[in-house]
């Protein structure tokens, strides 16, 4: 087996082990996070610091009795949480997370799948999500259930326009849609103050666009404020009738939806898996060379993409435990009377200093 078809499977490997360790760990961040947020302990009974609750969890939905309503229409009830899960497990793909390393004389991509449409095909695979949602309200035969997916539907188009539109300014900057390249261009500097340089990141040369991006990614994940496709204090989701590991399959695809939403933003916004200050530092002052030096850059990297990612999973989770629901008025017009002309304004603005030569 070629070098290449190892690094492929050996990546693969990582990124799918990386997605299923997300459900366990968050749930536990999640609970522990609640009870920060609202003085109070959270799990502190299973383990250290109620680190083995998740494991508690698992086993329980493992082995909880799987009870199967009898009006449901069986082949779709039971496919639902695949269709949610696969897309949010395919999507990671694209997302680099470390540069390149050279192994045998081949120029390794570090990413499951290089492929030249970017995140183009992030948006493309996970809209298809919003299918699996919407098979499991319709095949559980339930009226709060269908309420709950037609939400979900509704919800997904209107903030996936935004979605797609907030990047577009960062495509016309960059003149790329490859989030490798995207991620070599943010480290160019934009500002330079003495020692003080600003880096050309996407946050800082499309600041509304980010605005935009991260409102929407916060719909487009069913995370409160914009959680009404669940609705779990009204009993009114697209999943009310599943339980056992059926339930367990959509939070873990929620989860790791979060993750992937938190890549795609540290990719386009934050410089990617470019170090933290003072890594670089610390790398240059182990007077590494070779194929050493390679590797120990692409750990450090592999690292600050993870802190990075790691800061918007606990965003994620602190939002969820501040602000409160929105109404569904009050979404759609968020949706469609804000963000939506706010990110046509953007893309004219931009294309003006494009134009101009001042971005």
């Amino acid at each position: 087996m070629s070098v290449e078809w190892v690094a492929v499977l050996a990546k693969t490997g990582f990124v799918i082990t990386m997605l299923l360790s997300v459900a366990p760990v968050m749930n536990w961040v999640e609970r522990r996070g609640a009870g920060f947020i609202q003085i109070r302990r959270g799990p502190n009974r299973v383990g250290p610091f109620g680190l083995l609750q998740t494991v508690a969890d698992a086993v329980k939905f493992l082995f909880k009795e799987d009870r199967v309503p009898a009006h449901v229409s069986p082949f779709y009830y039971f496919i639902a949480p695949i269709v949610v899960l696969v897309p949010a497990c395919m999507t990671f793909a694209v997302i680099p997370f470390a540069g390149p390393i050279t192994i045998a004389g081949q120029v390794i991509p570090m990413q499951a799948a290089d492929l030249n449409v970017g995140f183009l095909y992030i948006f493309a695979i996970a809209s298809l999500g919003v299918y699996g949602l919407i098979m499991g309200g319709w095949a559980s035969n339930n009226s709060f259930s269908i309420l709950g997916s037609m939400r979900s539907s509704s919800q997904m188009i209107s903030y996936e326009i935004s979605l797609a539109l907030s990047v577009v300014g960062l495509v016309m900057i960059h003149s790329t849609v490859e989030l490798g390249q995207m991620v070599k261009l943010q480290s160019e500097a934009l500002l330079s103050f003495g020692p003080i340089v600003i880096p050309r990141w996407g946050i800082f040369v499309q600041p509304i666009g980010f605005l935009v991006f991260l409102t929407a990614v916060f719909a487009e994940t069913n995370r409160l404020p914009f959680d009404l496709p669940e609705g779990e204090p009204e009993i009114v989701g697209y999943h009310v009738e599943y339980g056992a590991m059926k339930f367990a399959t959509f939070m873990m695809a929620e989860y790791m939806n979060m993750a992937v939403a938190s890549g795609l933003a540290v990719t386009l916004f934050f410089g990617g898996y470019q170090l933290l200050p003072g890594m670089g530092t610390v790398l240059g002052a182990l007077h590494l060379q070779g194929s050493t030096q390679d590797w120990i850059r692409v750990l450090f990297e592999i690292i600050s993409f993870t802190v990075k990612i790691a800061f918007f999973m606990w965003f994620f989770v602190w939002v969820r435990w501040t602000l409160p629901r929105f109404r569904y008025d009050q979404l759609m017009d968020l949706g469609w009377r804000v963000m939506f002309p706010l990110s046509l304004a953007n893309i004219c603005v931009t294309a003006a200093l494009v134009y101009k030569g001042w971005v």
